[in-house]
Protein backbone atom coordinates (compact mmCIF):
# COMPACT_ATOMS: atom_id res chain seq x y z
CA UNK A 1 0.00 0.00 0.00
CA UNK A 2 0.94 3.23 -0.29
CA UNK A 3 1.97 5.14 2.46
CA UNK A 4 -0.63 8.35 4.07
CA UNK A 5 2.47 10.99 3.02
CA UNK A 6 3.24 9.59 -0.41
CA UNK A 7 -1.06 9.95 -1.04
CA UNK A 8 -1.07 12.99 0.62
CA UNK A 9 1.76 14.68 -1.25
CA UNK A 10 -0.49 13.25 -4.31
CA UNK A 11 -3.25 15.33 -3.17
CA UNK A 12 -1.55 18.69 -2.93
CA UNK A 13 -0.46 18.69 -6.69
CA UNK A 14 -3.58 16.81 -7.75
CA UNK A 15 -4.96 19.59 -6.04
CA UNK A 16 -3.41 22.19 -7.92
CA UNK A 17 -3.56 20.19 -11.31
CA UNK A 18 -7.97 19.91 -10.34
CA UNK A 19 -8.61 23.46 -11.72
CA UNK A 20 -6.68 22.91 -15.07
CA UNK A 21 -8.26 19.24 -15.11
CA UNK A 22 -11.64 20.60 -14.77
CA UNK A 23 -11.56 23.40 -17.36
CA UNK A 24 -10.47 20.18 -19.49
CA UNK A 25 -13.41 18.11 -18.38
CA UNK A 26 -16.05 21.11 -18.68
CA UNK A 27 -14.70 21.65 -22.77
CA UNK A 28 -14.49 18.43 -23.46
CA UNK A 29 -18.30 17.86 -22.49
CA UNK A 30 -19.24 20.73 -24.43
CA UNK A 31 -17.39 19.08 -27.01
CA UNK A 32 -19.21 15.89 -26.58
CA UNK A 33 -22.68 17.63 -26.56
CA UNK A 34 -21.33 19.52 -29.86
CA UNK A 35 -20.10 16.63 -31.51
CA UNK A 36 -23.08 14.55 -31.28
CA UNK A 37 -25.21 17.24 -32.73
CA UNK A 38 -22.55 16.15 -36.00
CA UNK A 39 -24.60 13.65 -37.79
CA UNK A 40 -22.05 11.25 -39.43
CA UNK A 41 -23.26 9.25 -42.38
CA UNK A 42 -25.89 6.97 -41.13
CA UNK A 43 -25.12 2.78 -41.58
CA UNK A 44 -27.51 1.12 -44.09
CA UNK A 45 -27.36 -1.93 -43.51
CA UNK A 46 -24.49 -4.96 -43.83
CA UNK A 47 -26.52 -6.74 -45.70
CA UNK A 48 -26.02 -5.34 -49.53
CA UNK A 49 -23.68 -6.67 -52.33
CA UNK A 50 -22.88 -2.99 -53.30
CA UNK A 51 -21.19 -1.63 -50.06
CA UNK A 52 -19.10 1.33 -49.50
CA UNK A 53 -17.51 1.62 -45.85
CA UNK A 54 -17.17 4.96 -44.02
CA UNK A 55 -14.75 6.13 -41.85
CA UNK A 56 -14.97 8.99 -39.49
CA UNK A 57 -11.43 10.67 -38.00
CA UNK A 58 -13.04 13.28 -36.18
CA UNK A 59 -14.01 10.07 -33.57
CA UNK A 60 -10.94 10.19 -31.06
CA UNK A 61 -10.40 6.46 -30.77
CA UNK A 62 -7.85 4.06 -28.68
CA UNK A 63 -5.36 2.20 -30.35
CA UNK A 64 -6.66 -1.07 -29.06
CA UNK A 65 -9.61 -2.55 -28.48
CA UNK A 66 -10.77 -1.94 -24.38
CA UNK A 67 -9.99 -4.63 -22.03
CA UNK A 68 -11.13 -3.09 -18.90
CA UNK A 69 -13.52 -0.53 -17.50
CA UNK A 70 -16.80 1.13 -18.95
CA UNK A 71 -15.08 1.18 -22.45
CA UNK A 72 -15.08 -2.54 -22.35
CA UNK A 73 -18.32 -2.69 -21.53
CA UNK A 74 -19.32 -1.03 -23.80
CA UNK A 75 -17.45 -2.41 -26.28
CA UNK A 76 -15.25 -0.33 -27.16
CA UNK A 77 -13.51 -1.09 -30.31
CA UNK A 78 -9.85 0.31 -31.43
CA UNK A 79 -7.43 1.87 -33.99
CA UNK A 80 -6.15 -1.61 -34.79
CA UNK A 81 -9.86 -2.76 -35.84
CA UNK A 82 -10.11 -0.10 -38.36
CA UNK A 83 -6.73 -1.39 -39.55
CA UNK A 84 -7.43 -4.98 -39.52
CA UNK A 85 -11.11 -3.91 -41.37
CA UNK A 86 -9.75 -1.99 -43.71
CA UNK A 87 -7.11 -5.24 -44.74
CA UNK A 88 -10.12 -7.64 -45.00
CA UNK A 89 -12.15 -4.96 -47.50
CA UNK A 90 -9.52 -5.35 -49.82
CA UNK A 91 -10.54 -8.70 -50.31
CA UNK A 92 -14.27 -8.60 -50.01
CA UNK A 93 -16.05 -7.80 -53.09
CA UNK A 94 -19.01 -6.72 -51.70
CA UNK A 95 -16.94 -3.64 -50.67
CA UNK A 96 -16.54 -0.80 -53.50
CA UNK A 97 -14.44 1.56 -52.02
CA UNK A 98 -14.68 3.66 -48.43
CA UNK A 99 -16.04 7.23 -47.95
CA UNK A 100 -13.67 8.91 -45.04
CA UNK A 101 -14.78 12.17 -43.30
CA UNK A 102 -11.41 13.96 -42.66
CA UNK A 103 -10.15 14.57 -39.39
CA UNK A 104 -10.60 18.74 -37.97
CA UNK A 105 -7.48 18.36 -36.06
CA UNK A 106 -4.33 16.38 -35.48
CA UNK A 107 -4.57 12.49 -35.84
CA UNK A 108 -0.73 11.76 -35.33
CA UNK A 109 1.77 11.11 -37.28
CA UNK A 110 2.76 7.14 -36.85
CA UNK A 111 -1.44 7.05 -37.07
CA UNK A 112 -1.25 9.14 -40.96
CA UNK A 113 1.40 6.81 -41.62
CA UNK A 114 -0.99 3.61 -41.40
CA UNK A 115 -4.26 5.26 -42.56
CA UNK A 116 -1.96 5.97 -45.60
CA UNK A 117 -0.66 2.90 -45.89
CA UNK A 118 -3.98 0.86 -46.08
CA UNK A 119 -6.09 3.59 -48.47
CA UNK A 120 -2.77 2.51 -51.01
CA UNK A 121 -3.25 -0.93 -50.33
CA UNK A 122 -7.52 -0.69 -51.07
CA UNK A 123 -6.47 1.33 -54.44
CA UNK A 124 -4.33 -1.53 -55.35
CA UNK A 125 -6.96 -3.85 -54.75
CA UNK A 126 -9.31 -1.83 -57.32
CA UNK A 127 -11.54 -0.06 -54.25
CA UNK A 128 -11.99 4.10 -54.75
CA UNK A 129 -11.63 6.19 -51.61
CA UNK A 130 -12.96 9.82 -51.60
CA UNK A 131 -12.45 11.85 -48.84
CA UNK A 132 -14.73 14.46 -47.44
CA UNK A 133 -12.57 17.41 -45.38
CA UNK A 134 -14.26 20.51 -43.84
CA UNK A 135 -10.47 22.07 -43.22
CA UNK A 136 -8.61 21.57 -40.04
CA UNK A 137 -8.12 23.82 -37.56
CA UNK A 138 -5.36 22.81 -35.40
CA UNK A 139 -2.27 20.42 -35.45
CA UNK A 140 0.47 19.58 -38.06
CA UNK A 141 -0.05 17.82 -40.98
CA UNK A 142 -0.76 14.52 -40.00
CA UNK A 143 -4.95 15.05 -40.92
CA UNK A 144 -3.64 15.77 -44.34
CA UNK A 145 -0.84 12.86 -44.66
CA UNK A 146 -3.85 10.34 -43.49
CA UNK A 147 -5.92 11.24 -46.57
CA UNK A 148 -3.59 12.64 -49.49
CA UNK A 149 -3.52 9.10 -51.63
CA UNK A 150 -7.32 9.28 -51.67
CA UNK A 151 -8.79 9.46 -55.10
CA UNK A 152 -10.88 12.68 -54.86
CA UNK A 153 -10.76 14.77 -51.67
CA UNK A 154 -13.60 16.94 -51.36
CA UNK A 155 -12.98 20.30 -49.12
CA UNK A 156 -16.01 21.88 -48.00
CA UNK A 157 -16.59 25.76 -49.09
CA UNK A 158 -15.13 27.98 -45.76
CA UNK A 159 -13.19 25.06 -44.82
CA UNK A 160 -9.71 26.76 -44.54
CA UNK A 161 -6.61 24.58 -43.81
CA UNK A 162 -4.39 25.59 -41.33
CA UNK A 163 -1.19 24.53 -41.56
CA UNK A 164 1.67 23.99 -39.41
CA UNK A 165 4.78 22.22 -38.89
CA UNK A 166 5.52 19.59 -36.38
CA UNK A 167 5.39 20.58 -32.71
CA UNK A 168 5.50 18.72 -29.38
CA UNK A 169 4.11 20.39 -26.19
CA UNK A 170 5.54 19.42 -22.87
CA UNK A 171 4.47 20.82 -19.41
CA UNK A 172 7.38 21.49 -17.11
CA UNK A 173 6.37 21.86 -13.20
CA UNK A 174 9.06 23.22 -11.52
CA UNK A 175 8.15 26.55 -10.56
CA UNK A 176 4.73 25.22 -9.16
CA UNK A 177 6.76 22.67 -7.44
CA UNK A 178 9.18 25.64 -6.04
CA UNK A 179 5.93 27.78 -5.09
CA UNK A 180 4.69 24.84 -3.03
CA UNK A 181 8.32 24.40 -1.40
CA UNK A 182 7.98 21.12 -2.49
CA UNK A 183 11.47 19.27 -4.28
CA UNK A 184 11.99 16.95 -7.15
CA UNK A 185 14.89 14.63 -5.54
CA UNK A 186 15.21 12.77 -9.30
CA UNK A 187 18.38 11.10 -10.82
CA UNK A 188 18.30 10.19 -13.97
CA UNK A 189 20.39 8.00 -16.72
CA UNK A 190 21.45 9.49 -18.64
CA UNK A 191 21.19 13.41 -20.22
CA UNK A 192 18.53 12.58 -22.89
CA UNK A 193 16.11 10.87 -20.14
CA UNK A 194 14.13 13.49 -20.09
CA UNK A 195 10.89 12.32 -18.75
CA UNK A 196 11.60 13.89 -14.96
CA UNK A 197 12.41 17.01 -16.53
CA UNK A 198 9.03 18.33 -16.35
CA UNK A 199 9.70 17.80 -12.64
CA UNK A 200 13.35 19.53 -12.17
CA UNK A 201 13.29 21.95 -15.05
CA UNK A 202 11.35 25.34 -16.36
CA UNK A 203 11.84 24.47 -19.83
CA UNK A 204 13.90 22.15 -22.39
CA UNK A 205 17.72 21.81 -21.55
CA UNK A 206 20.13 21.73 -24.51
CA UNK A 207 19.80 17.84 -24.96
CA UNK A 208 16.50 17.51 -24.49
CA UNK A 209 15.76 19.98 -27.02
CA UNK A 210 18.39 18.65 -29.23
CA UNK A 211 16.24 15.27 -29.26
CA UNK A 212 12.98 16.81 -29.81
CA UNK A 213 13.98 18.76 -32.54
CA UNK A 214 15.92 15.82 -33.91
CA UNK A 215 12.39 13.82 -33.83
CA UNK A 216 10.14 16.79 -35.27
CA UNK A 217 12.66 17.76 -38.56
CA UNK A 218 12.48 13.81 -38.59
CA UNK A 219 8.50 13.52 -38.57
CA UNK A 220 8.28 16.90 -40.58
CA UNK A 221 10.40 15.56 -43.41
CA UNK A 222 8.38 12.08 -43.69
CA UNK A 223 5.43 14.39 -43.63
CA UNK A 224 5.72 16.22 -46.71
CA UNK A 225 7.28 13.54 -48.63
CA UNK A 226 4.17 11.11 -48.28
CA UNK A 227 2.00 14.06 -49.14
CA UNK A 228 4.21 15.11 -51.67
CA UNK A 229 3.93 11.46 -53.63
CA UNK A 230 0.22 10.53 -52.73
CA UNK A 231 -0.50 14.71 -54.54
CA UNK A 232 2.18 14.09 -57.41
CA UNK A 233 3.40 17.40 -55.71
CA UNK A 234 7.25 18.65 -55.64
CA UNK A 235 8.28 18.25 -51.46
CA UNK A 236 9.13 21.89 -51.95
CA UNK A 237 5.88 22.62 -53.40
CA UNK A 238 4.32 20.92 -50.49
CA UNK A 239 6.42 22.80 -47.88
CA UNK A 240 6.08 26.26 -49.07
CA UNK A 241 1.60 25.55 -49.58
CA UNK A 242 2.26 24.29 -45.45
CA UNK A 243 3.81 27.01 -44.46
CA UNK A 244 2.13 29.78 -45.94
CA UNK A 245 -0.86 30.63 -42.92
CA UNK A 246 -4.25 29.53 -43.86
CA UNK A 247 -5.16 28.31 -47.46
CA UNK A 248 -8.74 29.16 -48.75
CA UNK A 249 -10.15 25.97 -49.81
CA UNK A 250 -9.69 27.30 -53.17
CA UNK A 251 -6.16 28.08 -52.73
CA UNK A 252 -6.24 24.34 -51.94
CA UNK A 253 -7.28 22.79 -54.87
CA UNK A 254 -4.76 25.53 -56.85
CA UNK A 255 -2.04 24.00 -54.65
CA UNK A 256 -3.41 20.20 -55.93
CA UNK A 257 -3.74 19.39 -52.23
CA UNK A 258 -7.75 18.66 -52.41
CA UNK A 259 -9.87 17.84 -55.40
CA UNK A 260 -13.16 19.37 -55.26
CA UNK A 261 -15.45 22.01 -54.07
CA UNK A 262 -17.92 20.61 -52.13
CA UNK A 263 -20.16 19.66 -49.38
CA UNK A 264 -20.25 16.22 -47.36
CA UNK A 265 -23.27 15.62 -49.26
CA UNK A 266 -21.87 16.31 -52.37
CA UNK A 267 -18.87 13.73 -51.86
CA UNK A 268 -21.37 11.35 -50.27
CA UNK A 269 -23.15 11.29 -53.52
CA UNK A 270 -19.90 11.12 -55.03
CA UNK A 271 -19.08 7.54 -53.21
CA UNK A 272 -22.83 6.32 -54.13
CA UNK A 273 -22.48 6.89 -58.21
CA UNK A 274 -18.62 5.10 -57.74
CA UNK A 275 -19.90 2.25 -56.37
CA UNK A 276 -23.30 1.97 -58.39
CA UNK A 277 -26.84 1.11 -58.02
CA UNK A 278 -28.26 -0.10 -54.70
CA UNK A 279 -25.37 1.23 -52.84
CA UNK A 280 -25.37 0.93 -49.00
CA UNK A 281 -23.02 2.59 -46.63
CA UNK A 282 -21.61 1.17 -43.68
CA UNK A 283 -19.99 2.35 -40.68
CA UNK A 284 -16.09 0.44 -40.68
CA UNK A 285 -16.72 -0.79 -37.20
CA UNK A 286 -19.91 -2.43 -37.67
CA UNK A 287 -18.19 -3.95 -40.72
CA UNK A 288 -17.84 -8.07 -40.02
CA UNK A 289 -15.96 -9.51 -42.45
CA UNK A 290 -16.44 -13.08 -43.70
CA UNK A 291 -13.73 -14.74 -41.48
CA UNK A 292 -11.45 -17.67 -42.40
CA UNK A 293 -12.11 -21.25 -41.76
CA UNK A 294 -12.63 -21.99 -38.13
CA UNK A 295 -9.50 -24.88 -38.79
CA UNK A 296 -6.89 -22.02 -40.14
CA UNK A 297 -3.94 -21.52 -38.73
CA UNK A 298 -3.96 -18.85 -35.74
CA UNK A 299 -1.93 -15.68 -35.86
CA UNK A 300 -2.15 -14.55 -31.98
CA UNK A 301 -1.90 -10.55 -31.46
CA UNK A 302 -1.48 -9.43 -28.76
CA UNK A 303 -2.06 -5.82 -27.07
CA UNK A 304 -0.48 -3.58 -24.36
CA UNK A 305 -1.16 0.36 -24.55
CA UNK A 306 -0.50 3.50 -22.08
CA UNK A 307 1.54 3.57 -19.23
CA UNK A 308 3.44 0.20 -18.10
CA UNK A 309 2.60 -1.53 -14.65
CA UNK A 310 3.03 -3.77 -12.53
CA UNK A 311 0.03 -6.47 -11.51
CA UNK A 312 -2.72 -7.08 -13.06
CA UNK A 313 -4.99 -4.38 -14.39
CA UNK A 314 -6.98 -1.94 -11.80
CA UNK A 315 -10.71 -2.37 -13.10
CA UNK A 316 -11.87 0.37 -11.50
CA UNK A 317 -14.35 3.27 -12.94
CA UNK A 318 -11.62 5.49 -13.96
CA UNK A 319 -9.31 3.13 -15.11
CA UNK A 320 -10.84 2.29 -18.73
CA UNK A 321 -10.00 1.40 -21.91
CA UNK A 322 -6.75 -0.99 -22.89
CA UNK A 323 -3.52 -1.69 -20.12
CA UNK A 324 -0.25 -2.54 -20.42
CA UNK A 325 -0.33 -4.35 -16.66
CA UNK A 326 2.44 -6.72 -16.37
CA UNK A 327 0.62 -9.54 -14.63
CA UNK A 328 -2.14 -9.05 -17.82
CA UNK A 329 -0.11 -8.72 -20.60
CA UNK A 330 2.69 -11.65 -19.58
CA UNK A 331 -0.04 -14.12 -18.90
CA UNK A 332 -1.87 -13.23 -22.65
CA UNK A 333 1.81 -13.50 -24.19
CA UNK A 334 2.30 -16.71 -22.35
CA UNK A 335 -1.51 -18.15 -23.19
CA UNK A 336 -0.92 -17.18 -26.64
CA UNK A 337 2.35 -18.89 -27.19
CA UNK A 338 0.97 -22.17 -25.57
CA UNK A 339 -2.02 -22.32 -27.62
CA UNK A 340 -1.44 -24.99 -30.32
CA UNK A 341 -3.25 -23.47 -32.67
CA UNK A 342 -1.02 -20.26 -32.51
CA UNK A 343 1.49 -20.21 -35.56
CA UNK A 344 2.66 -17.04 -34.35
CA UNK A 345 2.36 -13.87 -31.91
CA UNK A 346 2.45 -10.05 -33.14
CA UNK A 347 2.99 -7.91 -29.83
CA UNK A 348 1.14 -4.53 -30.53
CA UNK A 349 3.00 -1.87 -27.95
CA UNK A 350 1.43 1.46 -27.61
CA UNK A 351 3.62 2.94 -24.71
CA UNK A 352 5.67 5.45 -23.27
CA UNK A 353 7.32 2.97 -20.97
CA UNK A 354 6.94 2.63 -17.27
CA UNK A 355 8.47 0.10 -14.73
CA UNK A 356 11.18 -1.21 -14.84
CA UNK A 357 10.28 -4.93 -13.01
CA UNK A 358 6.67 -4.44 -14.92
CA UNK A 359 8.89 -4.18 -18.33
CA UNK A 360 11.51 -7.20 -16.95
CA UNK A 361 8.26 -9.35 -16.26
CA UNK A 362 6.51 -9.31 -20.09
CA UNK A 363 10.34 -9.59 -21.87
CA UNK A 364 10.37 -12.51 -19.75
CA UNK A 365 7.53 -13.78 -21.03
CA UNK A 366 8.87 -13.29 -24.74
CA UNK A 367 11.65 -14.56 -24.15
CA UNK A 368 9.87 -17.92 -22.52
CA UNK A 369 7.67 -18.34 -25.10
CA UNK A 370 10.73 -18.17 -27.85
CA UNK A 371 12.61 -20.79 -25.27
CA UNK A 372 9.77 -23.11 -25.01
CA UNK A 373 8.37 -23.34 -28.39
CA UNK A 374 10.36 -21.34 -30.68
CA UNK A 375 7.23 -19.39 -32.04
CA UNK A 376 8.13 -16.23 -33.50
CA UNK A 377 7.38 -12.98 -31.88
CA UNK A 378 6.92 -9.89 -33.90
CA UNK A 379 6.56 -6.40 -32.57
CA UNK A 380 4.51 -3.90 -34.03
CA UNK A 381 4.96 -0.28 -32.48
CA UNK A 382 2.47 1.78 -32.47
CA UNK A 383 2.38 5.43 -32.47
CA UNK A 384 4.76 5.17 -29.61
CA UNK A 385 7.33 2.29 -28.07
CA UNK A 386 9.56 3.84 -26.16
CA UNK A 387 11.71 3.38 -22.99
CA UNK A 388 9.65 0.57 -21.07
CA UNK A 389 7.77 -0.06 -24.17
CA UNK A 390 10.86 -0.96 -26.17
CA UNK A 391 12.01 -2.89 -23.16
CA UNK A 392 9.37 -5.12 -23.51
CA UNK A 393 10.06 -5.10 -27.69
CA UNK A 394 13.65 -5.87 -27.29
CA UNK A 395 13.86 -9.71 -27.18
CA UNK A 396 11.15 -10.01 -30.17
CA UNK A 397 12.45 -11.92 -33.53
CA UNK A 398 11.67 -9.05 -35.57
CA UNK A 399 10.69 -5.54 -34.31
CA UNK A 400 8.50 -2.75 -37.06
CA UNK A 401 7.98 0.40 -36.25
CA UNK A 402 6.86 2.94 -38.47
CA UNK A 403 8.38 6.30 -39.69
CA UNK A 404 6.74 7.97 -37.22
CA UNK A 405 7.01 6.46 -34.25
CA UNK A 406 8.35 7.57 -31.08
CA UNK A 407 10.66 4.76 -30.29
CA UNK A 408 14.29 4.29 -27.62
CA UNK A 409 14.56 6.31 -24.68
CA UNK A 410 16.80 3.94 -23.47
CA UNK A 411 17.16 4.97 -20.26
CA UNK A 412 15.82 5.25 -16.69
CA UNK A 413 15.25 7.43 -13.67
CA UNK A 414 13.97 7.72 -10.13
CA UNK A 415 13.71 9.49 -6.88
CA UNK A 416 10.75 11.24 -5.10
CA UNK A 417 9.65 14.52 -4.76
CA UNK A 418 10.37 15.99 -1.21
CA UNK A 419 7.50 17.41 0.57
CA UNK A 420 8.03 18.52 4.05
CA UNK A 421 9.20 22.09 3.51
CA UNK A 422 5.91 22.47 1.64
CA UNK A 423 3.86 20.82 4.35
CA UNK A 424 5.86 23.19 7.18
CA UNK A 425 4.25 25.77 4.75
CA UNK A 426 0.91 25.13 6.00
CA UNK A 427 1.67 24.27 9.50
CA UNK A 428 1.76 20.83 8.97
CA UNK A 429 5.49 19.50 10.77
CA UNK A 430 6.68 16.10 9.39
CA UNK A 431 9.36 13.86 11.07
CA UNK A 432 10.25 10.48 10.69
CA UNK A 433 11.92 8.23 13.49
CA UNK A 434 13.46 4.55 11.66
CA UNK A 435 15.63 1.94 12.15
CA UNK A 436 17.45 -0.81 10.15
CA UNK A 437 20.53 1.14 7.94
CA UNK A 438 20.82 4.25 5.96
CA UNK A 439 18.46 3.40 3.36
CA UNK A 440 15.76 3.28 5.77
CA UNK A 441 13.23 5.91 5.23
CA UNK A 442 14.80 6.93 2.00
CA UNK A 443 11.89 6.99 -0.48
CA UNK A 444 9.98 8.67 2.50
CA UNK A 445 8.52 11.63 0.26
CA UNK A 446 9.10 14.27 3.46
CA UNK A 447 13.05 15.17 3.11
CA UNK A 448 15.19 14.89 0.30
CA UNK A 449 18.13 12.57 0.38
CA UNK A 450 21.44 12.32 2.20
CA UNK A 451 24.90 12.17 0.15
CA UNK A 452 25.02 8.36 1.49
CA UNK A 453 21.26 7.87 0.06
CA UNK A 454 21.36 9.42 -3.16
CA UNK A 455 24.66 7.44 -3.42
CA UNK A 456 23.06 4.47 -3.11
CA UNK A 457 19.75 5.31 -5.37
CA UNK A 458 22.47 6.15 -7.76
CA UNK A 459 24.26 2.81 -7.91
CA UNK A 460 20.00 0.97 -8.05
CA UNK A 461 19.40 3.35 -11.28
CA UNK A 462 22.93 2.32 -12.77
CA UNK A 463 22.40 -1.19 -12.29
CA UNK A 464 19.06 -1.02 -13.69
CA UNK A 465 20.13 1.06 -16.83
CA UNK A 466 22.97 -1.95 -17.02
CA UNK A 467 20.26 -4.20 -17.85
CA UNK A 468 18.52 -2.61 -19.69
CA UNK A 469 21.55 -1.97 -22.55
CA UNK A 470 22.24 -5.19 -21.77
CA UNK A 471 19.11 -6.73 -23.24
CA UNK A 472 18.87 -4.46 -25.80
CA UNK A 473 22.57 -5.45 -27.10
CA UNK A 474 21.40 -8.95 -26.59
CA UNK A 475 18.64 -8.75 -28.46
CA UNK A 476 19.68 -6.86 -31.59
CA UNK A 477 22.91 -8.40 -31.22
CA UNK A 478 24.85 -5.29 -31.25
CA UNK A 479 27.68 -4.72 -28.37
CA UNK A 480 26.75 -2.87 -25.09
CA UNK A 481 29.45 0.10 -26.30
CA UNK A 482 27.32 0.28 -28.86
CA UNK A 483 23.82 0.89 -27.59
CA UNK A 484 25.33 3.35 -25.23
CA UNK A 485 26.06 5.72 -27.74
CA UNK A 486 22.60 5.61 -29.21
CA UNK A 487 20.37 5.33 -25.91
CA UNK A 488 21.00 7.54 -22.95
CA UNK A 489 17.70 8.04 -22.51
CA UNK A 490 16.99 9.35 -25.86
CA UNK A 491 14.14 9.57 -28.58
CA UNK A 492 14.30 8.55 -31.94
CA UNK A 493 11.58 8.27 -34.74
CA UNK A 494 11.28 4.89 -36.60
CA UNK A 495 13.13 6.34 -39.29
CA UNK A 496 15.95 6.95 -37.64
CA UNK A 497 15.73 3.48 -35.33
CA UNK A 498 15.89 1.39 -38.25
CA UNK A 499 19.30 3.79 -39.32
CA UNK A 500 20.68 2.67 -36.39
CA UNK A 501 19.49 -0.83 -35.67
CA UNK A 502 16.98 -0.61 -33.08
CA UNK A 503 14.36 -1.73 -35.36
CA UNK A 504 14.19 -4.54 -37.79
CA UNK A 505 11.61 -2.71 -40.84
CA UNK A 506 9.39 -0.27 -41.18
CA UNK A 507 5.98 -1.04 -41.35
CA UNK A 508 2.49 -1.08 -39.40
CA UNK A 509 0.12 -3.56 -37.96
CA UNK A 510 -0.88 -5.25 -41.48
CA UNK A 511 2.85 -5.47 -42.19
CA UNK A 512 3.73 -7.38 -38.92
CA UNK A 513 1.23 -9.84 -39.27
CA UNK A 514 2.34 -10.46 -42.85
CA UNK A 515 5.83 -10.99 -41.38
CA UNK A 516 4.55 -13.12 -38.78
CA UNK A 517 3.04 -15.53 -41.61
CA UNK A 518 6.72 -15.78 -43.43
CA UNK A 519 8.37 -16.48 -40.32
CA UNK A 520 5.86 -19.08 -39.09
CA UNK A 521 6.06 -20.50 -42.19
CA UNK A 522 2.75 -20.56 -43.35
CA UNK A 523 2.43 -20.33 -46.99
CA UNK A 524 1.01 -17.10 -48.75
CA UNK A 525 -2.05 -18.50 -50.48
CA UNK A 526 -3.04 -20.27 -46.72
CA UNK A 527 -5.84 -18.32 -44.76
CA UNK A 528 -5.14 -17.45 -41.44
CA UNK A 529 -6.71 -15.81 -38.61
CA UNK A 530 -6.55 -13.33 -36.29
CA UNK A 531 -7.15 -14.24 -32.44
CA UNK A 532 -6.76 -11.12 -29.82
CA UNK A 533 -5.38 -11.31 -26.43
CA UNK A 534 -6.08 -10.59 -23.72
CA UNK A 535 -9.81 -10.91 -23.63
CA UNK A 536 -12.18 -7.93 -22.38
CA UNK A 537 -12.80 -8.21 -18.10
CA UNK A 538 -16.67 -7.60 -17.50
CA UNK A 539 -18.49 -5.89 -15.05
CA UNK A 540 -19.08 -2.29 -14.03
CA UNK A 541 -16.87 -1.82 -10.75
CA UNK A 542 -19.85 0.08 -8.25
CA UNK A 543 -22.31 0.16 -10.29
CA UNK A 544 -23.50 -3.39 -10.27
CA UNK A 545 -25.11 -5.56 -13.07
CA UNK A 546 -25.48 -3.27 -16.41
CA UNK A 547 -28.56 -4.45 -16.55
CA UNK A 548 -29.75 -2.38 -13.94
CA UNK A 549 -28.18 0.60 -15.03
CA UNK A 550 -31.30 2.77 -16.94
CA UNK A 551 -29.94 4.11 -20.79
CA UNK A 552 -29.45 7.73 -19.34
CA UNK A 553 -26.87 6.19 -17.07
CA UNK A 554 -25.15 4.05 -19.54
CA UNK A 555 -24.69 7.07 -21.44
CA UNK A 556 -23.40 9.74 -19.06
CA UNK A 557 -21.00 6.61 -18.30
CA UNK A 558 -19.84 6.42 -21.58
CA UNK A 559 -19.37 10.11 -21.98
CA UNK A 560 -17.44 10.07 -18.84
CA UNK A 561 -14.84 7.27 -20.38
CA UNK A 562 -14.76 9.46 -23.38
CA UNK A 563 -13.78 12.58 -21.41
CA UNK A 564 -10.80 10.53 -19.31
CA UNK A 565 -9.50 9.35 -22.53
CA UNK A 566 -8.73 12.96 -23.76
CA UNK A 567 -5.05 13.35 -24.18
CA UNK A 568 -4.63 16.32 -22.40
CA UNK A 569 -6.18 14.73 -19.23
CA UNK A 570 -4.51 11.91 -19.47
CA UNK A 571 -1.00 13.43 -19.43
CA UNK A 572 -2.15 15.50 -16.36
CA UNK A 573 -3.09 12.76 -14.21
CA UNK A 574 0.00 11.07 -15.69
CA UNK A 575 2.19 13.62 -14.38
CA UNK A 576 0.39 14.44 -11.07
CA UNK A 577 1.11 10.55 -10.45
CA UNK A 578 4.16 9.48 -12.13
CA UNK A 579 6.67 9.16 -9.49
CA UNK A 580 3.73 7.82 -7.10
CA UNK A 581 3.35 4.21 -9.09
CA UNK A 582 7.63 3.30 -8.66
CA UNK A 583 10.66 4.99 -7.40
CA UNK A 584 12.02 4.04 -10.39
CA UNK A 585 10.94 4.24 -14.04
CA UNK A 586 11.57 3.58 -17.55
CA UNK A 587 9.56 6.53 -19.05
CA UNK A 588 10.26 8.60 -22.23
CA UNK A 589 9.43 12.30 -22.41
CA UNK A 590 5.64 13.20 -21.78
CA UNK A 591 4.76 15.56 -25.01
CA UNK A 592 1.36 15.70 -27.03
CA UNK A 593 1.81 16.29 -30.98
CA UNK A 594 0.22 19.26 -32.66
Amino acid sequence: MKTFLTAFGGAIIGTILGAVLLFFIASAVIGGFVNSKLASFQDEGASSDNIVLTLDLRDEIADQPATQGLAAIFGQKGFIDVLTRLDAARTDERIKGVLVRASEYSVGSSRAEELRNAILRLQEAGKFVIVSSQGTYAGGPSALRAVAAADEIWIQPGGDYLPGGIVFETLFFKDLLDRLNVTAEIEQFYEYKNAPNVYKQTGYTEPHREAMTALADSLWTTSLQDIADDRDLDVAAVRDALSSGPLSPERMIEAGIADQLGWPEDAFEAARERAGENAAFLEILNYKPEGAPLDAKMIAVVGGEGPIVTGGPSGDLLNAGSAFASDMVARAILDAGRDDDVSAIVFRVESPGGSPTASDQIWNAIETIQRETEKPVIVSMGSVAASGGYYVSTGADWIMANRSTITGSIGIFGGKLALAEGLRQIGVNAETVSVGGPFAGALSTLDGFTDEQRGMLTAWLERGYDRFIGLVAEGRGMSVSDVDDIARGRVWSGADALEIGLVDEIGGLIDAVAKARELAGIEADTETRLKFYPAPQGGIPGFGPMSEASAGDLQALARLSQILDDERIQMLIEQGSMMQDAPIQARGPMMIER
